[in-house]
């Protein structure tokens, strides 16, 4: 027991047992059964102590609050065990361990955050190609365009409402972002990487296709110089040219041309193909051919009478005409035309192109260059240079693209001289299917149950340029296989397939088509193709074949499907042998296609449907009508489609042909029996969108 008034042991500095602190007595009773002793002095009883100040005390280490043990007390007194037991006092705030930071509460609400500002960039490290694809240059494209560019044809529009998209590539993302986007998948056309280059540079897209190029800026840049670089001017305003690029991010690229153009680029962005054929159609008919005309000029300024020299006499340099021929074709066959016209004129040499049905004048220039040019074709053909006053025909073989393209060459002496027109053959009919002849399902179904058998006669009518040949050479694709024999007899061959035997009709050597029937009926054939059925002989060998357990197809001149089996009997074929052997007959016409990119919908008026036949019945019909956009070169069409009139030999049109009935009596039960006539067939292709009621009118009567 310590004396009144006698002090700790450790508050002293002189020796003797120390006194327990109330902090002992805790802990020895925390611990009291738990197998831990703690080294303690023995506890003196304290009589009536005197209140001490807090000391301070010092823990060495912070201990977690042991977990709770069952204290067995044996006798205690209740006197000394605090009941219950207190918490051990806080340490002092110096010794307290440091807390840990709460976590944020959710947000209810949106709050606003505010963007903290871009770091200024400074002027060293600005690079002159993000300058180049600023904002600034994106507003010069679009008033050279004449049009505001639309964010949503550069960039994802979904991603435009919460994503800005830097110069760099970079995205800042918005408030209304949640998660990291996936990224976008790479652009699998070239259309669609051009479109994503543009968005990534922040400059405009354009296509070609549609864009109207102005001609008096495309020579600003040579022909190899822009082959070489894949790049184009399209437009001017003022001193700055826009110029279509497919790699803006070349600066090499970008020096040279406005080092030689000697003006501001405003660059925007194209596919390579689009950029390379716009050169092709703009930068090297207007370079050559300027530089021919400027060649042959002089010498026809300085030649008085231009009919005082023969054409073997004319001294002209044949690299020029050669470059001019090759030009002409090359560029028909990239504008899709069907023939190519060379025609002299009295003061000068006119070149067209008939393109989906309709004739066009790409050339014109002077006429010093009509005796090179027509003996340069006339030396592809293999003609006879020296013979000017018969008419010759030929054929050209050409490549183009890495394709071989055929040419018809055919010569007709005029007053001005010969004319030269020649048929580009360049339609792929091998790989073409039978749905994309264009037919309706009862017509496509009348048709292939023809072909499908093993014997009889298919006749494909209509006029020159309707599309008979293709007709028959993608049946013919169809059916041929390795055991089928299949042989042609074509005057000339026109499309060259592999797998079948195509025989060329040659008058002077005695093959025509009569003699090349007799003879390819000794050769086991299964089917057989007549180019053109022209006399009788050849008309009465094509219905024996058909009789005679053959598939034979061929061509007839005629106006309808009926008047073909009159025609037949016109030509001294017996009646009783044309009802036998006729299985089908298919008469077409070739109206111009619509272009898919500028049509339009509207109704059409009651004149309209009178004049093609279509009763007024309710609501008038809503059709499609040509605008015209660059795409079509303002004409409202693109390409060609066909109108069907098939009608199916039954037994009562045998009846009628065995009887030599008139053509108006079987076209009346052709049409009683599901025929449709070519009107009626191009009024359902109006409705479908694929042409106009002005093109049905003019190829249908």
């Amino acid at each position: 027991m310590l004396s009144e008034g006698r002090m700790p042991a450790d508050q002293t500095s002189g020796g003797g047992t120390p006194a327990l602190s109330g902090d002992d007595l805790i802990w020895q009773s925390l611990l009291m059964g738990s197998g831990i002793t703690l080294d303690l002095p023995t506890p003196v009883t304290r009589v009536a102590p005197e209140p001490v100040a807090p000391e301070p005390v010092v823990a060495p280490v912070a201990m977690p609050d042991p977990e709770p043990v069952p204290i067995a007390v044996a006798a205690p007194e209740p006197a000394t065990l605090p009941v219950p037991i207190e918490p051990a006092p806080e340490l002092p705030p110096v010794l307290e361990p440091i807390p840990e930071p709460a976590p944020a509460p959710l947000l209810e609400a949106p709050v606003e955050v505010v963007a903290p500002a871009e770091p200024a960039i400074e002027e060293d490290s600005l690079d002159w190609l993000d300058s180049f694809s600023s904002r600034a240059r994106q507003d010069d494209s679009q008033d050279l365009l004449g049009f505001a560019i639309d964010a949503s044809a550069t960039a994802d529009p979904e991603a435009s409402a919460d994503t800005d998209v830097d110069v760099d590539g970079s995205d800042n993302a918005g408030p209304a972002a949640a998660a990291e986007p996936e990224p976008e998948p790479e652009p699998a056309t070239p259309r669609e990487r051009a479109v994503a280059l543009a968005a990534r540079l922040g400059l405009a897209y354009v296509d070609l296709t549609e864009f109207s190029v102005d001609a008096s800026v495309v020579g600003l840049i040579p022909d190899t110089l822009a082959r070489r670089h894949t790049a184009l001017p399209i437009a001017r305003a003022g001193d700055r040219i826009m110029v279509a690029l497919a790699d803006p991010q070349n600066v090499v690229v970008l020096d040279d041309i406005a080092a030689v153009m000697r003006a501001s680029v405003v660059s925007v962005v194209a596919e390579p193909e689009a950029i390379l054929a716009a050169i092709d159609r703009y930068h090297r008919v207007d370079s050559e051919v300027e530089e021919l005309t400027s060649a042959f000029a002089g010498g026809a300024e300085a030649e008085a009478d231009p009919w005082s020299q023969d054409v073997g006499d004319q001294g002209t340099d044949e690299a020029p005409i050669i470059r001019f021929v090759n030009l002409i074709i090359s560029q028909a066959i990239t504008d899709r035309a069907s023939d190519i016209h060379i025609e002299p004129m009295r003061d000068d040499l006119r070149v067209r192109y008939r393109i989906d049905g309709v004739l066009t004048t790409v050339q014109v220039v002077p006429r010093s260059m009509i005796p090179g040019v027509i003996s340069r074709l006339k030396v592809m053909a293999e003609l006879d240079i020296g013979e000017r006053r018969r008419p010759q025909d030929g054929r050209i073989s050409v490549s183009h693209s890495g394709r071989t393209v055929d040419l018809r060459v055919a010569t007709l002496p005029t007053v001005w001289g010969e004319k030269v027109v020649a048929r580009v053959l360049d339609s792929p009919v091998a790989s073409l299917q039978l749905a994309d002849l264009g037919m309706l399902d009862r017509n496509m179904e009348v048709f292939s149950g023809s072909f499908s058998k093993p014997y009889g006669m298919i006749l494909v009518t209509g006029p020159t340029g309707s599309g008979k040949s293709t007709t028959l050479y993608t049946t013919l694709a169809t059916i041929s296989k390795p055991t089928v024999n299949v042989i042609t007899v074509e005057d000339p061959v026109e499309y060259r397939m592999p797998g079948i035997n195509q025989v060329q009709v040659n008058v002077k050597a005695g093959m025509t088509f009569a003699a090349a029937l007799r003879s390819i009926l000794r050769s086991d054939p299964d089917v057989i193709l007549i180019g053109e059925i022209r006399d009788e002989e050849t008309a009465k060998i094509a219905i024996e074949s058909s009789l005679t357990g053959h598939l034979v197809l061929s061509t007839l001149h005629t106006n309808d499907a009926p008047s073909s089996v009159t025609r037949l009997i016109e030509m001294g074929v017996e009646p009783f042998l044309v009802g036998s052997a006729l299985d089908s007959v298919v008469a077409q016409r070739l109206a111009r296609r619509l272009c898919e990119r500028c049509k339009e919908e509207s109704v059409a008026t009651e004149t309209e449907l009178r004049i093609v036949g279509i009763p007024l019945a309710g609501e008038l019909p809503r059709v499609w009508r040509p605008v015209g956009c660059p795409q079509c070169s303002k004409t409202g069409y693109r390409g060609r489609i066909a109108l069907h009139e098939v009608m199916g030999v039954d037994d009562e049109i045998e009846r009628l042909a065995s009887r030599n009935a008139p053509a108006a009596e079987i076209s009346a039960h052709a049409e009683a029996t599901g025929m449709t006539r070519l009107r009626g067939d191009g009024w359902a292709k109006v409705l479908l969108g694929h042409t106009s009621i002005e093109e049905v009118l003019r190829v249908t009567i």
